[in-house]
């Protein structure tokens, strides 16, 4: 017996050290994929907030997919400040050291053709997320007593250049997509991806509840732009956002806003966005600094509890989104769009989200079906929702009525969104 124990025990030390791998958990029949340290990145100055190494987690493709690749960039919000950015740095957000060694892949990431149909046999990568900048800062912090790297776009570079001679240089097709602080991510390196890979490759990029808003919260401050504009001068990002849209604007660090710097991306994209994000609604439009009595309370765990004032100034926010796609809209050509109306933060990385039995559709259409239609021009895909609450196949990160056992089966992914919305702003 102690033989066998000690047999199993070099086994698995051996698959731990086999880095990248990956298993399937049979009771749950999920790929969880290992990680991949990127070891040659202290050559460029590629740090995690706090010295670590970065990181990926790269499933291979195979068949007819074996020379796509699909990179998607792991969300987790921002730090602003040099104590918030101190503490990122003792979490997995700021630090591989900190960080699950094994991700599961589903939704976009999936490798099963019934679930992911389009993407499935691709190389499909996970980046680690570790700089609180969105992969766009260049800087450093050390006072002598404490040392933050603020390295993102480094960090970003680093792994293209582990990639490329594993396949990435030689892609026939690719997408680089990515999850709220990674579906920002997505905006602003999407251009800098086509330029690493091959002339004839076809290169698309993808945002999921990335498209965060420059809007006054409820108390008419500009919350969400102060926020950004300390992120952008404290870790180095200007110089790293487009130059046309820095030139042409009177506050260059606006840039660091989708919006603004949507029109001057080259490349085919695709936005992906709930137009009541659950993130946005918490934490730009309703921040806890601009209702300190805590009149939205039972509305933001509710929607069905808002007030008719509440949910006219929802609506309001719906038509700003809206309108400042609406050029996007009418005139991409190469552009895709999925706008929906349920009470979600990031929708490709959930099966349940992504393609399922009961999936959210706009247009009698699937996020994954929405997606692959636009990535393989089969035909034109821009569907935007009717207003809240018209839509019935919304999957919900807040439950609409406890009393609802249709909801109820989905309060795992409603409390693992709500525990998400949390730390995206203030982690």
């Amino acid at each position: 017996m102690r033989t066998r124990t000690v047999t199993a025990i070099a086994l698995v030390a051996a698959l731990l050290g086999a880095a990248p791998w990956c298993i399937y958990s049979a009771s749950e029949n999920r790929l969880l994929v290992g990680m991949t340290l990127v070891r040659n990145a202290p050559a460029i100055g590629a740090f995690c907030l706090d010295g670590s190494l970065p990181a990926y987690h790269l499933h291979r493709g195979f068949g007819a997919g074996a020379d796509n690749w699909l990179l998607q960039f792991e969300g987790g919000g921002w730090c602003n400040d040099i104590p918030s950015c101190l503490e990122r740095a003792e979490t997995r957000r700021g630090s591989t050291r900190y960080m699950n060694k094994l991700e599961v892949f589903s939704g976009i990431l999936s490798n099963n053709a019934s679930l992911n149909p389009d993407f499935y046999n691709w190389n499909r990568v996970k980046l680690r997320y570790c700089d609180g900048a969105s992969f766009a800062g260049d800087a450093k912090f050390d006072n002598g007593t404490s040392l933050l790297y603020f390295r993102g776009q480094k960090i970003w570079r680093a792994i293209i250049l582990d990639l490329m001679p594993k396949g990435l240089g030689r892609a026939r097709k690719a997408l680089l997509s990515g999850c709220s602080a990674g579906g920002l991510a997505s905006f602003l390196h999407c251009d800098n991806f086509a330029e690493y890979l091959p002339q004839n490759a076809s290169v698309k990029c993808l945002s999921d509840a990335g498209f965060f808003l420059d809007e006054r919260d409820i108390s008419l401050n500009h919350t969400m732009r102060s926020f950004y504009d300390d992120l952008v001068s404290l870790q180095g990002v200007e110089k790293n956002l487009d130059k046309n849209c820095t030139s042409s604007l009177f506050y260059p660090t606006l840039c660091f806003f989708p919006q603004y710097t949507l029109k001057y991306i080259n490349t085919p994209f695709f936005i992906l966005n709930s137009a009541y994000d659950v993130y946005q609604f918490h934490h730009i439009l309703v921040p806890p600094s601009a209702d300190v009595h805590g009149h939205w309370n039972r509305c933001k765990l509710n929607p069905a509890a808002c007030t008719d004032s509440q949910l006219e100034i929802l609506q309001g926010f719906r038509n700003d989104m809206l309108a400042t796609l609406r050029m996007f809209y009418q005139y991409s050509g190469r552009g895709g769009l999925f706008i929906n109306s349920c009470f979600a933060h990031c929708q490709s990385e959930l099966q349940e989200t992504w393609l399922a039995v009961d999936s959210p559709k706009v247009n009698n259409k699937a996020i994954s079906e929405a997606v692959g239609d636009w990535y393989y021009s089969r035909r034109i895909s821009k569907e935007i929702d009717c207003p809240y609450p018209c839509d019935e196949t919304c999957h919900n990160l807040i439950p609409v009525s406890g009393n609802d056992p249709a909801n109820t089966k989905y309060f795992g992914s409603v409390m693992f969104g709500i525990g998400l919305a949390s730390i995206y702003l203030f982690p």
